[in-house]
C-alpha cells in the first residue's frame, strides 16, 4: 500500500495495465513528454516509449476516431480529453461509431477504448472548464460511464475500464484530484494522505463496473451521489445531524440499482445530488428508477440537489456549486416531510 492522491492513483493504474498488456496505448493532448495538464500521465512516455505514449494535435474528433480504429484492430487505447468540456467535437465518433461498433458488426469488431476526461467545477475554470457532461453519455446505448470519488476507487475502476471490451467514458472530478473536497471552499484543503481511501495498493486490483459503495450507513434516508458530491453529502449529513445512508454510485452505466433499491426500501426517503445542471441531469433518471423500484416504500417525495440551469459561472461559482448547506436543507426537508 502507498499513500496516493487521485492523480497518482490514475497514473499507477495506467502504469500497471501497460506493464501487463503491450497492446495498451495512451495518447492525447500533452500526455506524452509533458505528462498531461494535471500530470496524470507523468513518466509514462519515458518508461514505455513514444510509440505507446504520445501527443496528438488539438483535434478531439481525430483522437477518438484514431482510438476506435486502433481498438477495432486489436489495440486497447486509453485517450485523454484534456477537459471534459472539449469532448463535444468527438461526440459523433463516440455515439455513431464507438458505441455502435459491436452491435452493427454482429460482434465481429468492438471498441475497447477508455476516454479519460477531467470534469466538474470548483477551480474557477469558468464556463468552458467546469462542465459535468455525464448525463449526455449515459443516454447512449453502448457506452459505459464511470466517475470515481477516491484514489482507491479511481485506480480500481480505471483498471476495470481499460480491460473492458466496450468503450468507457471515465470522468475524473478535478476538484478532488488532491483531496476529498467537502464543498467548504473557505477551508484549507485536506490532502488524500489524511484519508483512508488515499491508501492505494501499488500493484494490480480492479473494482468491477456497476457496483455502488455504501460509504455511510444510515436509517433515516438514502443519499445518492457520485464524484465530488459524495464528500459534500457526507459533510452535509454530519452538519444536518441526519442519519443518512450515503451511496457512492461510482458507475452510472451500468448502474447498481439493487444496492440503491435495498437502501431506499429500508429508509423510505431519498435525496439525489450531482454537480451538473438540473434539467435532463442524471438525477432525473435516478429519480425515475427509484420511483419505479421503491414506490410503495417511499414516505416522502424524492428531492434533487444540483447545479443550476445556466453555464457554470466564474464569479458566482460557489452559488452555482451544490454545497453542503443546500444538501443539508434537502435532507431535512425529506426527513421532516
Amino acid at each position: 500500500m502507498a499513500s496516493m492522491n487521485m492523480i497518482q492513483a490514475i497514473n499507477s493504474a495506467l502504469d500497471v495495465t501497460m506493464g501487463r498488456d503491450p497492446d495498451i496505448v495512451v495518447f492525447g493532448e500533452d500526455v506524452g513528454y509533458f505528462g498531461g495538464v494535471f500530470r496524470c500521465t507523468a513518466g509514462l512516455q519515458k518508461k514505455y516509449g513514444k510509440t505507446r505514449v504520445f501527443d496528438t494535435p488539438i483535434a478531439e474528433g481525430g483522437i477518438v476516431g484514431t482510438a476506435i480504429g486502433m481498438g477495432a484492430y486489436g489495440l486497447r487505447p486509453v485517450i485523454e480529453i484534456q477537459f471534459a468540456d472539449y469532448i463535444y467535437p468527438a461526440f459523433d465518433q463516440l455515439v455513431s461509431e464507438a458505441a455502435r461498433l459491436r452491435y452493427r458488426s454482429g460482434g465481429g469488431f468492438h471498441a475497447p477504448l477508455t476516454v479519460r476526461a477531467p470534469c466538474g467545477g470548483g477551480i474557477f475554470g469558468g464556463q468552458t472548464h467546469s462542465q459535468s457532461p455525464e448525463a449526455i453519455f449515459t443516454h447512449v446505448c453502448g457506452l459505459k460511464t464511470v466517475m470515481p470519488s477516491t484514489p482507491y476507487d479511481a485506480k480500481g475502476l480505471l483498471i476495470a475500464a481499460i480491460e473492458d471490451d466496450d468503450p468507457v467514458i471515465f470522468l475524473e472530478p478535478k476538484r478532488i484530484y488532491n483531496g476529498p473536497f467537502d464543498g467548504h471552499h473557505e477551508r484549507p484543503l485536506t490532502p488524500w494522505a489524511k484519508h483512508p481511501a488515499g491508501e492505494v495498493p501499488e500493484d494490480y486490483y480492479r473494482i468491477e463496473l456497476g457496483r455502488a459503495s455504501v460509504v455511510r450507513p444510515g436509517a433515516q434516508l438514502t443519499v445518492l451521489a457520485y464524484g465530488t458530491m459524495v464528500h459534500v453529502c457526507l459533510a452535509a449529513a454530519e452538519e444536518a445531524g441526519v442519519d443518512a445512508e450515503v451511496i457512492d454510485l461510482r458507475s452510472l452505466v451500468p448502474l447498481d440499482l439493487d444496492t440503491i433499491a435495498r437502501s431506499v426500501q429500508k429508509t423510505g426517503r431519498c435525496v439525489i445530488a450531482h454537480e451538473a445542471s438540473r434539467t435532463g441531469g442524471f438525477g432525473a433518471e435516478l429519480m425515475a428508477q427509484v420511483q419505479e423500484a421503491c414506490f410503495w416504500h417511499l414516505e416522502a417525495p424524492i428531492e434533487r440537489v444540483t447545479g443550476w440551469d445556466t453555464p457554470y459561472p466564474h464569479a458566482f461559482e460557489w452559488t452555482y456549486f451544490p454545497g453542503p448547506a443546500r444538501v443539508a436543507k434537502a435532507m431535512k426537508n425529506v426527513v421532516e416531510a
